[in-house]
This record gives C-alpha cells, structure tokens and sequence, in this order.
C-alpha cells in the first residue's frame, strides 16, 4: 500500500524539481513512484477550475482523489502543488494520511529564479494586457502551512540537499 506526499510551496519554490529527483531516485531504489504534478493537471483533470479559493480546494480535492486511487500501485504518490490554503492541506492530510513537505523560499529568491515568468508578469502595473492578478504568495493568498511534517528552506538548501532529506523523512517513516 503506497503512500501520499504532498509537496506545497510557491510558484519557483522546487516542488517539480524534487519529485522529479525522486522519481529518479525510485527508479535507482526499485521503488514505484508517482508525480501529480498541479501544473499538468490543470490542463486535464482541473482544466475547468479557476483559481479561487472554491476552485482552489476542488482542485487540491481530485487531486488527492486521484492520488488515493494509485495506493495500490505505487510505494509513493507525489502531489506536487501550491495548495495555497491550510483547509485544503489538512483535508489530505486527514482524508489520505498524507504527509507534508513545504518547500519554502523567501520572495526574493523566487522573483529571481521566476522560471515561468509569473513574478514578474503579476509586478506589472495593474491594467497591463500580460498582467497576472492572482499568482500565490504575491498579490493572492498563501497560507503558512501550520502541520509541515518537513520544511526545507529552497532558498538555501540546494535540490541534492532537499532530496536527500526527503528521502530520510520518508525511511524514518518507514514508508512503505
């Protein structure tokens, strides 16, 4: 039976760039490894979600429905969204067992990483045709993740780092 990993952060913080790391650590360890990756999802299963707060936890919900679905066939499965909202972090957390891992990055690093260009399309002056008006932890909510069972501070922590502490969080679980 295979266990549920929700990876939260903001936009830039490394949540792609950790679970696929540990894709590739499960292929090298004999493991069954699978990645939700939020942005993917958006453009499938979520596609006909906005981004309030409502659409936000319905997301986060089929998500980890999806996710629970894969428990027989996966030793872990990797949820790698924002899930800007506490409510919708614990309802995993609670509903699947799902641990928390927060990849958190000081504002700073993350405009100057900004791999999508989103930080600095949501800096531009309001009523500009490229604006973004809700890009999280900017100018839209992120809530502090109260029930972290890992922190790991991107903004030092470089991707080798967090992958071997996620991959000691997850042994002294004892998952699987």
């Amino acid at each position: 039976m295979g266990h549920i990993v929700q990876f939260t952060g903001l936009s830039g913080s490394g949540k792609t760039t950790l679970s696929n790391a540990l894709l590739e650590w499960g292929r090298q360890s004999g493991l069954r490894i699978k990645l939700i990756d939020g942005d993917v999802y958006r453009q499938t299963l979520c596609k006909d979600l906005g981004f309030s707060k409502a659409d936000r936890l319905e997301n986060i919900s089929r998500l980890g429905n999806y996710a629970s679905g894969l428990l027989t066939d996966y030793d872990f499965i990797c949820i790698a969204a924002i899930n800007p909202y506490e409510e919708g972090r614990l309802q995993l957390k609670l509903k699947y067992d799902a641990s928390l891992i927060w990849l958190k990055c000081d504002l700073e690093t993350l405009i100057q990483r900004d791999p999508k260009g989103l930080y600095k399309k949501a800096m531009l002056p309001n009523g500009h045709p490229e604006k973004i008006y809700n890009l999280t932890g900017l100018n839209d909510t992120f809530e502090t993740p109260q029930l972290a069972d890992l922190i790991l501070d991107t903004s030092i922590l470089n991707p080798d780092q967090c992958l071997q502490l996620t991959v000691g969080f997850l042994n002294s679980r004892e998952i699987p």
